[in-house]
């Protein structure tokens, strides 16, 4: 049976970005693992009995980040599953896409991560080490941009 995790990735976009170029001024959030070899993900956890997979990750999300589902917006038309193993193992991850309300909110880490970054699509794709990730983070900025 194949470990199943789900997290979203969050997006905020910065004000005082040109217009002409909205997606300049959008960054992502990375959260940095304090166990392992310290990679960079966005929130995501797995999922508990009795759970649906958007509840986990808006659970895990205020877990890791301590952002609640309502400080954050649900981008529509958005959703991304990766398979990859995990010590042998397939695992399965599905994200979703999220816009924070407010670019100002605070992030409040568990003790899972020791850090966070937001990045821009470029920075975030050199911190997210997993070519899988990296093509996803491109992927969303891709989607971002045609919706413009």
């Amino acid at each position: 049976m194949a470990v199943r995790a789900c997290g979203l990735i969050i997006y905020r976009r910065l004000q005082s970005a040109p217009s002409s170029k909205v997606t300049d001024g959008i960054e992502y959030l990375l959260l940095q693992t304090s166990y392992g070899t310290h990679h960079w993900t966005p929130p995501k956890g797995h999922v508990d009995p009795g759970e649906d997979d958007l509840q986990t990750a808006f659970r895990e999300t205020q877990e890791e980040a301590g952002l609640q589902a309502s400080q954050l917006t649900l981008v529509e038309g958005y959703k991304k599953e990766l398979h990859y193993p995990v010590r042998g193992k397939p695992k399965t991850v599905i994200y979703w896409l999220a816009e924070m309300k407010d670019s100002n909110t605070e992030i409040k880490l568990s003790e899972e991560h020791q850090a966070f970054q937001w990045l821009k699509l470029e920075d975030a794709c050199r911190f997210a080490e997993y070519e899988d990730m990296q093509a996803t983070l491109k992927e969303v900025h891709q989607f971002l941009c045609s919706k413009v």
